[in-house]
């Protein structure tokens, strides 16, 4: 009888050390993820797959506020009480790093002038720190959000985090209320947003060609990617990359910004791999639509059928025609 529990306190013991010594899984699978099958033959899992591979990102596969969404504006609710979007620079320009990320052109802004917007569904003031591009590999797709079942060729997404309530982005992406979105869809045209201009000029795009690449810009003016509209839509949702939390307000502008055909081009020459590996473009880097589920979609958009309440039952049909800038 001792010998047998010797056998078990041993095998007891070699359990332990065997379970401390596992990697923790999270970490594992915190970047293991793409939009679009990998050509290596390996398995990356594509965003079907992204809530079934890692129990942290299970709300990528059953939230019920997930992101992106279809927007039908017929269905839209007009907000009386949606203040003007305010931004404020301070008066001044600001650097920032543009990065090939693998999956998208990321532009993350240096801290010495920080640039804050409030106002719209907003309750506190909530700080950029990130801006990113999605597009597509032929001019018909590339934005996430679609607006009557019909993308765009890009979409540029201004992710802010609520600095008022969290100390950063990373506490802010997991807390309620903690991020807002503002969204701009992309279309090719002969001229190019001043905005995008420097970002995607041939001296500046060719510097990030393959993932981890940067390049450093400076003397940017973070107004100049809006569109001159004040007439924006909004409703709540998550980030669009896993862990898929549902702590996003999504703020679409109800105009698009420009680019033309060559920017759009140099786009798609972007690796998501490094120099080493066989080229594949960036392009299409979309996670695709997700269901609404009875969530309301406001608009200061006022079309004249007030609505103060925002019913979740269902949909309302409202005779709403969206600004016709965004259906040419």
């Amino acid at each position: 009888m001792d010998i047998i529990w010797e056998v078990v306190i041993v095998f007891h013991v070699n359990l332990i050390i065997c379970s401390s010594a596992q990697p923790n899984p999270s970490k594992d699978h915190e970047g293991w993820w793409a939009y679009k099958e990998a050509v290596q033959g390996k398995f990356i899992p594509v965003p079907s797959f992204w809530g079934l591979v890692n129990s942290a990102w299970n709300l990528c596969s059953v939230g019920k506020k997930q992101s992106p969404v279809n927007v039908e504006t017929s269905h839209m609710i007009f907000d009386p009480y949606l203040a003007p979007l305010r931004l404020n620079t301070g008066g001044h320009m600001v650097g920032g790093t543009m990065y090939n990320t693998g999956r998208h052109i990321s532009m993350r802004l240096d801290k010495e002038h920080l640039v804050n917007i409030s106002g719209g569904p907003m309750t506190y003031s909530h700080r950029l720190e990130e801006i990113r591009l999605h597009f597509g590999s032929e001019d018909g797709q590339g934005s996430e959000h679609l607006l009557n079942g019909q993308a765009f060729a890009g979409e540029a997404q201004l992710i802010h985090y609520n600095h008022e309530l969290y100390p950063n982005y990373t506490e802010a992406a997991k807390s309620p209320n903690g991020l807002v979105v503002v969204s701009i869809f992309m279309k090719i045209a002969e001229t190019s947003n001043s905005f995008l201009n420097r970002m995607l000029n041939r001296d500046t795009i060719t510097r990030i060609t393959y993932k981890n690449d940067a390049y450093f810009l400076e003397g940017l003016n973070v107004t100049d990617i809006y569109p001159e509209t004040a007439s924006f839509i909004t409703y709540e949702g998550s980030l669009t990359v896993p862990p898929c939390y549902e702590t996003s307000t999504w703020i679409l502008m109800n105009k698009p910004i420009y680019m033309t055909k060559m920017q759009m081009h140099s786009m798609r020459l972007l690796s998501q791999n490094d120099p080493s590996v066989i080229f594949l473009s960036m392009s299409d880097n979309v996670r695709p639509a997700q269901s609404l589920n009875n969530r309301c979609i406001r608009t200061n958009i006022n079309f004249n059928m007030l609505v103060r309440d925002c019913p979740n039952n269902r949909a309302q049909r409202l005779q709403y025609r969206v600004n016709e800038w965004l259906l040419k």
